[in-house]
């Protein structure tokens, strides 16, 4: 009678690169879900981050792609295809926050601008009353 070996236990080492990107690539996606759901991150935003794990998810599913994505663009080897990809991601994401901070600027400065004018005519308005006021209580002699 023969019995089955028992499979041995799984450890990290036997887990593939690839089904590891997948695993966070769900983990990731619930996070963002959970920060658009929470108000935490704006809808832009989780566009752009919604599109590269969907990006990461179909390299993991299929990993030919970047094979071929390395003999199309003349990269060596596919990781450094991979490095490239992922300081692009990184480069336009930087460019759109820069692009937003000085957009925020710019409204900043503007609705400061507004604050000292309509301050500016408070302070008119109030002074000019009180200049009023002042003249009300002198008694001015008037001809007649």
């Amino acid at each position: 009678m023969r019995f089955a070996t028992p499979a041995p236990p799984l450890s990290l080492r036997d887990v593939s690169g690839y089904s590891f990107a997948l695993v966070v690539c769900v983990l990731l996606l619930g996070v963002l879900a959970w920060m658009l759901r929470s108000q935490r991150l704006r809808e832009k935003y989780t566009v752009i981050w919604f599109g590269v794990i969907g990006g990461l998810v179909v390299l993991g599913f299929v990993p030919s792609i970047t094979t071929w994505l390395t003999r199309v663009t003349g990269v060596k080897t596919p990781i450094n295809l991979v490095f490239i990809l992922a300081f692009l991601v990184l480069l336009v994401v930087s460019i759109q926050l820069s692009v937003e901070i000085s957009r925020l600027e710019e409204t900043a400065r503007t609705v400061v601008e507004e604050v000292a004018l309509l301050r500016l005519d408070l302070e008119r308005h109030v002074a000019g009353e009180l200049d009023a006021e002042a003249d009300g209580d002198r008694v001015v002699d008037e001809p007649g």
